[in-house]
């Protein structure tokens, strides 16, 4: 028997899970990311850990890695006006697994070149115009981008231009005369409302694995850029869109939600059934995005913990007392990625903390982004209600013998908002970290991947 050995290189762990033929999870293990030398000191220590829990006649295959390290891929994206082709080309983008740095829209002059190249992108996302349609605007961010290639070397970076078709291949040739690199994929936002990101995701994919891995000096050695296959958002994403697919018959899932809690964000993926009445006249200019990823930057557990408490008080969901009673644990734990609870007091914090980290990311997620600044709509909102199964993730909910409580209360529970949220969804905990694995593992092994998802995902509280 083989085992394959899918890792996740995180910013603060990295994990390995080896996955036998019939999707069993043989054995896992985890070591500290060892970005300050060498990731591949940590990778490979995790990789032993793992190999030595093995039974002697298990042969160890090839290794799939995902890597967030070094803060994964940042992403700027340009666009026509923020409601529509770069609120199209921000979703896209997260949809690759991107943190979104930096969005711009209208007119760039000098000053909103300096923003962008303050937010240091590693790719940047060219969008603009339908097929067909306006295309002055892009020309014109082309042209201050080539610009910017000359003046201010932190703009240097990929280009992916997914633009109107009758300019996208002349903005090509002018990005990579002034000495950058682009490329052109199919328009993200073809016509108005149909939102077409899969291009682009491939794209910054590829850019990522080419270009950032290489770019972010994570290894001495080239066998690090050559093992990885995706950014951990990527592969998470893959891994829910299996699951949520199954193999096409009986097995898939179809409507669901996995929210990750992590140290630092809370994203939230989705994946649900195109709605008819959203797909024709009432569809969003922008187009609505079925198969989706959102990430709430102040909504971690230590590096953002404060966040929590201040979009809870915002949500009316705890009272300005109840938050400066938390503030010293909270400032406690930020800065301290490492740090685990020591009593049950602490460890109730943090399950407080969890569950408010939960109930705000999925009302945002259901209710949308105001991209254009605070008095412009929401956009991109998702009716949650017929979603059937939500998977929680992340290290508390993960460790902790009342993660599907404390799941399950933060989503049906929540009627207080007004959002449209889960009504009766069934509640299930990666337990053992295998969204990542799953989604290394579907394009080639998608039945082990889909078997590793169904053994794993547990319902016990």
């Amino acid at each position: 028997m083989t085992a394959l050995l899918c890792a996740d290189v995180g910013s603060t762990y990295t994990k390995v899970a080896a996955i036998g033929p019939d999707g069993t999870l043989l054995a896992a293990a985890s070591h500290h990311t060892t970005a300050d030398t060498d990731v591949l000191d940590g990778l490979s220590a995790a990789c032993d850990a793992a190999t030595a829990q093995l039974p002697a006649d298990v042969e160890v295959g090839e290794l799939r890695v995902c890597s967030s390290a070094g803060g994964g891929l940042r992403l700027a994206v340009i666009g026509n006006e923020p409601l529509v082709t770069a609120t199209a080309a921000h979703r896209a983008g997260l949809s690759a697994g991107a943190r979104v740095v930096h969005i711009a829209a209208g007119v760039i002059g000098t000053a909103e070149l300096s923003d962008l190249a303050r937010s240091r992108p590693d790719v940047i996302l060219l969008a603009g115009g339908t097929d067909g349609g306006d295309e002055t605007v892009v020309r014109d961010h082309a042209t201050v981008l080539a610009r910017g290639f000359a003046e201010d070397p932190r703009l240097r970076v990929p280009v992916v231009v997914a633009a109107n078709n009758a300019a996208a291949g002349d903005i090509v040739t002018q990005l990579t005369a002034a000495g950058g690199v682009a490329q052109q994929v199919d328009n993200v936002l073809p016509i108005i409302g149909t939102l077409q990101p899969g291009p682009a995701r491939t794209a910054l994919r590829e850019v990522f694995l080419r270009h950032v891995i290489a770019g972010k000096r994570l290894s001495s050695s080239s066998r690090f850029e050559t093992m990885v296959r995706a950014a951990t958002p990527d592969a998470v994403l893959a891994g829910v869109e299996l699951l949520a697919d199954g193999s096409g018959g009986a097995d898939a899932v179809a409507d669901l939600v996995v929210v990750d809690v992590g140290g630092a964000t809370t994203d939230v993926y989705s994946v649900l059934t195109p709605d008819a009445e959203l797909t024709g006249p009432r569809r969003e200019v922008a187009g609505t995005a079925w198969r989706s990823r959102t990430v709430e930057g102040d909504l971690g557990l230590r590096h953002t913990a404060a966040g929590i408490l201040a979009a809870a008080v915002d949500e009316q969901l705890i009272t300005r007392e109840f938050e400066a009673e938390l503030a010293p644990a909270v400032a406690w734990r930020t800065g301290r990625p490492d740090w685990l609870p020591d009593s049950p007091q602490e460890t109730a914090i943090d399950l407080r903390l969890t569950e408010l980290a939960i109930m705000i990311a999925l009302r945002r997620h259901a209710r949308g982004e105001r991209l254009g600044g605070p008095q412009s709509p929401l956009r991109g909102g998702k009716d949650l209600r017929a979603v059937r199964l939500i998977v929680g993730s992340g290290g508390v909910l993960r460790n902790h013998p009342e993660a599907v409580s404390v799941l399950r209360s933060a989503t049906a529970a929540d009627t207080a908002g007004g959002y449209p949220l889960p009504e009766d969804p069934t509640a299930v905990i990666d337990v053992s970290y295998v969204l990542a694995a799953a989604g290394l593992l579907a394009d080639e092994h998608p039945r082990i991947a889909l078997d590793l998802l169904k053994r794993n995902l547990t319902s016990h509280s």
